[in-house]
């Protein structure tokens, strides 16, 4: 019953008995996250000898302000019950602390509780289970954290052109798809629901978005000259994702490098792509597979392949062409329908240059100040 082991990967096992920090949204999702939690999840937990201290936020930034200013000594795991929203703000609390290097090796547990639950429909798929909503994702999810396996994750690491430096586990949007994950807000109480509903409305006032989109191909795209030789690889020392410079070359406590990048300023190196097209429908850089519970968006994608899976809709697409790419995208067939305006590419880094301030920039869903912006 555990999840299949890719070569290579390395699992560390949670202690027993455990102790568990939950961090727990009663507003995510269709507001169920407490009383699903008290009759699916602490059963399980119990059984398990994983003993829990409950934390239940009151307000935006709740959980990001507890974990960036707590002692977690006293816990063996971090375990987040809500959307994909919360932990984004612990994985950002976490990476402000003094010691983050070592914080970010505390294991984090994803418990669906929110109407999003990418990161947790993804973790079930890695794990070889069939897809499934709802409780059933729940249970799943607390079966795993029953088992106590960890590995690795990757993050990304976003800088944009006002300074702001944000940690991403799941992916970052401009265009289509992020204005229907903000504009679909309003209705957070359908659960899944809102996102359907979300995408009719937003088809029906399809828009265009002009920027330059730049990337770092994973592997060297054809008719390239091949990327000059990188420095040694990265270590990644046991953490979640996360890749330290090598040793001595920053102060204790400064974030990782982002080695890949050049200042926003100064234009993209020369072995990078820059996509000859300026006018899109979306722009969606995703590291994990699913972009929502049902949307299987990057079937390639593991969760530390150190690779960003880039997507992009060229203007131009009819609004028949775009509903077939989001009904096939329910199985992750739609980049067998060979759509002439999707791009798919693995990449390394990316750069995204709007040439105005429209449309709505999301980061892991939550929204972002439209600017330039690189990963």
């Amino acid at each position: 019953l555990s999840p299949p082991l890719p070569a290579g990967d390395s699992y560390g096992v949670l202690p027993r008995p455990c102790r568990a920090l939950v961090l727990l949204n009663p507003q995510s999702g269709a507001g169920r996250a407490l009383e699903d939690f008290q009759a699916v999840v602490q059963p399980m937990l119990a059984d398990a000898d994983i003993a829990t201290t409950v934390f239940v936020t009151e307000r935006p930034h709740h959980a990001h302000e507890k974990v960036r200013d707590e002692d977690l000594s006293q816990w063996d795991t971090l375990v987040v019950v809500s959307g994909d929203g919360l932990l984004y703000e612990v994985v950002n609390g976490l990476m402000e602390r003094p010691d983050w290097a070592d914080a970010m090796k505390k294991p984090l547990c994803i418990l669906p509780g929110g109407s999003g639950n990418a990161l947790a429909a993804s973790i079930n798929y890695y794990a070889g289970n069939d897809h499934v909503a709802k409780k059933k994702l729940l249970t799943n999810c607390t079966f795993i954290l029953c088992k106590g396996l960890h590995t690795q994750m990757d993050l990304v690491s976003l800088s944009t052109a006002s300074g702001k430096r944000l940690f991403s586990f799941l992916g970052f949007g401009w265009g289509f798809i992020s204005d229907v994950d903000i504009d679909s807000e309003k209705y957070r109480r359908l659960g899944n629901a809102r996102f359907t509903l979300g995408t009719l409305q937003c088809l029906a006032k399809l828009r265009v978005y002009q920027g330059r989109l730049s990337y770092l191909p994973a592997v060297p795209e054809q008719g390239t000259s091949p990327a000059p030789r990188d420095p040694p690889a990265p270590v990644t020392n046991g953490q979640a994702g996360h890749i330290l410079p090598p040793a001595g070359t920053e102060a204790a406590g400064a974030l990782p490098a982002d080695s890949l990048l050049v200042p926003l300023g100064q234009p993209v190196p020369a072995h990078w792509t820059v996509v000859p097209e300026e006018e899109f429908v979306s722009v969606y850089a995703i590291y994990q597979s699913h972009l929502g519970t049902n949307l299987l968006m990057a079937p390639a994608a593991q969760l530390h392949d150190g690779c960003i899976h880039l997507f992009y809709l060229k203007a131009g697409i009819s609004r028949v062409a775009l509903l077939k790419i989001f009904l096939a995208m329910s199985r992750g067939t739609h980049l067998d329908l060979n759509c002439p305006h999707l791009r798919y590419v693995p990449v390394r880094a990316f750069r995204l240059e709007p040439r105005a301030a429209t449309g709505i920039m999301t980061v892991d869903g939550e929204a972002l100040a439209c600017e330039p912006i690189q990963g």
